[in-house]
């Protein structure tokens, strides 16, 4: 069976950005399974798996644009460090959850320079071209109960 619209597609992957660092594998775990068509996946990937089938194997290169955007300036903003309030001690690298008008956004601490926190709301993979080395295991087709619910159901999915 090919991969399409509401194929249940389980696959094991590599990432790596350009300088050839891993970024995420699943080596040693379970391959990742997602439901085909639905945006469980980036949409570059998504659409360079279209057609293939179990066993195939290739190599993905992921513009930003089609994987979790580019860097959006805005989303990088100077906070007073009093907006922490309970956290004693700030280092770059952390990451918190801030309330904003559209509603939560995970921000990740850039620098801390006296009393001013940079922070960023970006995506950390946000303008970087991402590089997938990619096996296929399985395909099937979903059950009309994971087409209504937008993902898969069971052994890799959701169970509920």
């Amino acid at each position: 069976m090919q991969i399409a619209q509401n194929s249940v597609v389980a696959f094991h992957y590599t990432l790596t950005n350009d300088a050839g660092e891993v970024l995420d594998s699943s080596e040693g775990r379970e391959p990742l399974t997602y439901l085909h068509g639905a945006g469980n996946i980036i949409p570059g990937l998504e659409k360079e798996l279209e057609g293939r089938a179990a066993g195939d194997k290739l190599n993905v290169k992921v513009a930003p644009e089609e994987g979790y955007g580019e860097v959006q300036e805005q989303l990088l903003q100077e906070v007073p460090r009093d907006a922490f309030q309970g956290v004693e001690s700030i280092e770059p690298g952390m990451q918190f959850q801030a309330q904003t008008q559209g509603g939560p956004l995970m921000v990740t601490v850039k620098k801390v320079e006296g009393d001013t926190v940079v922070v960023d709301g970006n995506h950390p993979l946000a303008g970087q071209h991402l590089n997938f080395d990619v096996e296929i295991a399985t395909v099937r087709e979903a059950s009309q109960e994971e087409v209504e619910h937008g993902h898969v159901h069971g052994e890799g999915g959701v169970e509920h």
